[in-house]
This record gives structure tokens, C-alpha cells and sequence, in this order.
């Protein structure tokens, strides 16, 4: 594929990605209240993993390939996106601060469970070379806790132990009575069809993605945590913003910080793909400079929602000022090293 085909699927493929972002938002907001397994778990299992399988795809068919750059690239630059995605939805919300209205328990436990993956990723890139079958001992770990994680997150929220006050802005999730008399059988075949969609673009993204690293000499580093991670983020950002536009504010807080845990495993599945030993072990400094900050962000997003200002500084919080400096930050620094 020549770079000017290239470049015309690459962006196809995103306008693809954002289109059936936009009813994947509404399905699962719809599943989450006819079910009755609420916004925060239905945005961070259903949304969170839908809206990541084109980032998925993507990473698996770059390590299957051999490219291990672009495979880990693509998933901590799309985590460090999503989180600034959550600043910007926090702008378009003018009542109060996101993460004040958006109290929700269950979004805090996610927000811990991905400084802990991102975490495993770091101790990855700086352990020894331990493999069994070409596949790193930090991959089993990574896939085990957050199964594990998740497990804690719908514990929490049936049985919490404490809760976050309620005030006149905090935004309640109450299931709309409409959403109850639905089709469970069509709404989960619109959800498998929307999702399959979002997945075949991001295996055609990471071809065109490729040619465009190699001829243009931006290297793979530098278009995976820049091009191909915003992306495969762009239905992060459009349920993002369609679900504060319809009053979900726990389902778009949770959609984020879900689909950014389900991130952290496309470097286990990477690992798994990736046939020349640990793939960890094959990326250069950006990759792991992207890994840090994704972590820094999470954790100022975390001591966001802990703090719950309700107005900070240009009437959004402290913490996405924060999100809006440091993802600036990672910008210069990796268009500088590469």
C-alpha cells in the first residue's frame, strides 16, 4: 500500500471508529438499565471493552507482525488520551465539575485497578527477560488481576462499605423506564454488531498505520502513541460525550477508566502474539515514558474523584487542568525523541 491509499484508509477507518462509537454509547446505556447491572459496570465491562477492540486488534496484528513498537504504543498512548477525553467531556459540562457529579464507587475501585496494570507494565519493562513459551510471567499477572479486579468492582458496588455524598449536582444513575421494556435479545445483537464493526476497522487501521510509520520516517513509536492510539480512541471520546449530552455521567466516566483498564491487556495479548520472546523487552524509552505518564494521569484522576471539586480553575477541576498539562507534556517529549 502506498503512502496516499494509506493515509485515505487511516482515515476512514477513524471515521468508521467514531460513527459506531456514537449508538454503542445508547446500546449500552440501554443494556446497563435492562439488565439492572448499572452504569459503572456496564461502562467499564460492556462500553470499556467494545470501545477498545479496534486498539485491541490493532496491537495484536502489530505484535503478530513482529512490531512490538507500534503493539505497545498503540495501547499506552490510547490510555493516556482517554483520560485527557474525560477532561475534555469535563469542559463540555457546565453545571459542575465531571467528577463531582459523577460520584461513583465503582469508578474510583477501576481507577485503582488500572494504576495497579499500569504499574505490572512498568515492573514488565524492568524485569528480566523471564519467559515460558515466548510469553513474559508478567502477562499471566496482568490478565489474572484484572478478572480479579472486575470481580472487586461488582462486589463493591453491591456490598460497598462506605459511599460518596450526594449533593444538589451530584448525577444519580437511575434507570430510565422506557429502557426496561427493550428487547434484550436485539439490544445484545446491536451490541456484537456495532462491536465487531469497531474491531475489522482497527485491524484495517494497523496496515495503513504501518505504511505511514515506515514512509514517513516518523517511526512506529511516534504514530502509535500519537495517530493509531487517538485513533482507536475516538469511540472513548464520542460515548464520552454522548453520554454526558444524555445525563450518563457515571456511564461516561466509567466507560473511560474501564476501557483504559481493558488496555493495559493489549500488551498481554501483544506478549501472547508477539513470537520473538517478550515484547516488553522490544520496545524503546517512549513506549515506557507513556507508560509512566498514563499512570500519573490516572492517579490525578483518581485524587479527582476522591476530592470532588465541585468548580475549579475555569470551571472544570483541578485535575483536568492537570490531564490537559501532562498530555501536552507527553506530546513534546515523544515528538522530541522521535
Amino acid at each position: 500500500m502506498a503512502l496516499g491509499p494509506a493515509t485515505v484508509v487511516f482515515a476512514l477507518c477513524a471515521a468508521v471508529i467514531g460513527v459506531v462509537g456514537t449508538r454503542l454509547a445508547r446500546v449500552v446505556d440501554a443494556l446497563a438499565d435492562r439488565t439492572g447491572i448499572g452504569e459503572a459496570v456496564a461502562g467499564a465491562v460492556l462500553l470499556g471493552l467494545a470501545t477498545s477492540l479496534s486498539g485491541s486488534v490493532l496491537s495484536v496484528s502489530a505484535a503478530w507482525s513482529g512490531n512490538a513498537e507500534l503493539a505497545l504504543s498503540n495501547a499506552v498512548g490510547g490510555i493516556a488520551v482517554q483520560t485527557l477525553f474525560l477532561a475534555v467531556a469535563d469542559v463540555t459540562y457546565r453545571r459542575a465539575n465531571l467528577e463531582h457529579a459523577a460520584a461513583s464507587l465503582g469508578n474510583m475501585m477501576q481507577a485503582a485497578l488500572l494504576v495497579s496494570q499500569m504499574s505490572l507494565l512498568m515492573i514488565a519493562f524492568v524485569m528480566p527477560e523471564w519467559t515460558i513459551a515466548h510469553v513474559h510471567v508478567v502477562t499471566p499477572a496482568l490478565l489474572g488481576s484484572y478478572v480479579y479486579s472486575v470481580r472487586l468492582v461488582r462486589t463493591t458496588q453491591s456490598r460497598p462499605m462506605w459511599a460518596p455524598s450526594r449533593t444538589a449536582e451530584t448525577k444519580q444513575d437511575v434507570p430510565e423506564e422506557e429502557n426496561a421494556t427493550l428487547s434484550l435479545r436485539r439490544l445484545l445483537g446491536s451490541f456484537a454488531v456495532l462491536a465487531v464493526t469497531i474491531a475489522l476497522a482497527g485491524w484495517t487501521l494497523e496496515k495503513s498505520a504501518t505504511v505511514i510509520a515506515e514512509d514517513t520516517g516518523m517511526g512506529h513509536a511516534v504514530v502509535g502513541s500519537l495517530f493509531t492510539a487517538t485513533a482507536t480512541s475516538l469511540p472513548e471520546l464520542v460515548t464520552t460525550l454522548s453520554a454526558v449530552r444524555s445525563g450518563a455521567l457515571t456511564l461516561a466516566v466509567a466507560g473511560i477508566i474501564g476501557g483504559n483498564a481493558f488496555d493495559t491487556l493489549f500488551a498481554a495479548f501483544s506478549d501472547i502474539a508477539y513470537r520473538e520472546g517478550s515484547v516488553y523487552h522490544a520496545v524503546s524509552s517512549p513506549v515506557v515514558f507513556w507508560t509512566a505518564l498514563g499512570t500519573l494521569m490516572t492517579g490525578f484522576l483518581l485524587m479527582g474523584l476522591i476530592r470532588r471539586e465541585e468548580r475549579g480553575p475555569g470551571r472544570i477541576g483541578f485535575e483536568s487542568v492537570a490531564l490537559f498539562g501532562f498530555y501536552a507534556l507527553g506530546v513534546v517529549v515523544v515528538l522530541t525523541a522521535g
